[in-house]
């Protein structure tokens, strides 16, 4: 028996190291695809609230967002250019730490699972603010990491003397 449990935690570690290293070598172009998933929501969603500003203002108005007209410049500004500069990876660590706080707040307002009644709302809100939260836990990583070499911000760095 303990020779099965031996053997076992041999191809656990076998298997996790096998793991480690194709994540080592594969790091770069992992953040890539990181980066641009979590950019392009952003990007996406900021360009069309950008493009539709009276209609963005006014829900951030029935939500009870004060000065809404401006609000709702800036928040859809910044969705906008977050997620170009996360996909870029322009000024990566600020950029992160940007839209940590943007999607905070963007969560504070629009997914306040707690005040809905119906079970089915409440699930489905409960659910949109969870995935902000996950959401947020992409961009603490990578604040963590960086962008990565495929980032301008590397590219950047290799030209400098």
């Amino acid at each position: 028996m303990a020779v099965q449990s031996d053997q076992h935690r041999y191809a656990a570690a076998s298997d996790s190291a096998g793991v480690d290293a194709f994540a080592a070598r594969s790091l770069d172009v992992l953040l890539l695809v990181g980066r641009v998933a979590l950019g392009l929501i952003f990007a996406l969603s900021g360009f069309a609230k950008l493009t539709g500003l009276s209609a963005f203002s006014a829900s951030l108005a029935a939500r009870g967002v004060p000065a809404p007209e401006i609000m709702g410049v800036i928040g859809a500004t910044v969705e906008f250019v977050g997620g170009v500069l996360i996909m870029l990876g322009l000024f990566t660590r600020h950029a992160a730490l940007l839209m940590i706080l943007f999607v905070i707040v963007a969560t504070g307002i629009s997914h306040r699972f707690w005040e809905y009644a119906d079970p089915q709302q409440f699930r489905l809100q409960q659910s949109q603010f969870l995935k902000n939260v996950a959401i947020i836990g992409g961009f603490v990583l990578l604040f963590a990491v960086a962008g990565g070499r495929f980032a301008i911000d590397a590219l950047w760095r290799r030209g400098r003397p």
